[in-house]
């Protein structure tokens, strides 16, 4: 059986992400994609279009010396246009290492990522590690 085209459209954007192709992941999103992400650090809040999102990302691989990284374990899809997409985080950050699973939740319209909510296990643990 052929994989849900909404998980094929995720895993090319974690396939982007990870080679740093951030004109790869415009051509995944809308214009105006929000992302949601948890937490009261210097990288949460909501970032809304295609350029906030993009810089946001930017800023993942500038504050950890490019070794931020979302390694894909698993796509679950519901057919109605939204995406689970759960990772490990792993990342380095002024001589603290952060290892973590989390999730994001996509929505999509029209075979494009309109919405990304961000998940993550331990908020106070992001906040530490961000702040």
């Amino acid at each position: 059986m052929a994989e849900h085209p909404h998980a094929t459209l995720v895993r090319k954007g974690y396939d982007a992400f990870l080679r740093v192709d951030m004109e790869a992941l415009r051509g995944l999103m809308t214009a105006d994609v929000t992302h949601h992400v948890p937490g009261s650090h210097p990288l949460s809040g909501d970032f809304k279009g295609q350029d906030a999102v993009i810089g946001m990302y930017g800023r993942l691989f500038q504050e950890t010396g490019g070794s931020f990284r979302a390694d894909l374990r698993s796509v679950f899809v519901d057919g109605r246009g939204h995406a689970v997409a759960l990772h490990r985080i792993t990342a380095e950050r002024e001589g603290r290492r952060y290892h973590e699973d989390a999730c994001l939740v996509f929505r999509i319209v029209g075979g494009k990522i309109t919405d990304i909510d961000q998940c993550v296990p331990d908020i106070d643990k992001d906040d530490d590690f961000w702040s």
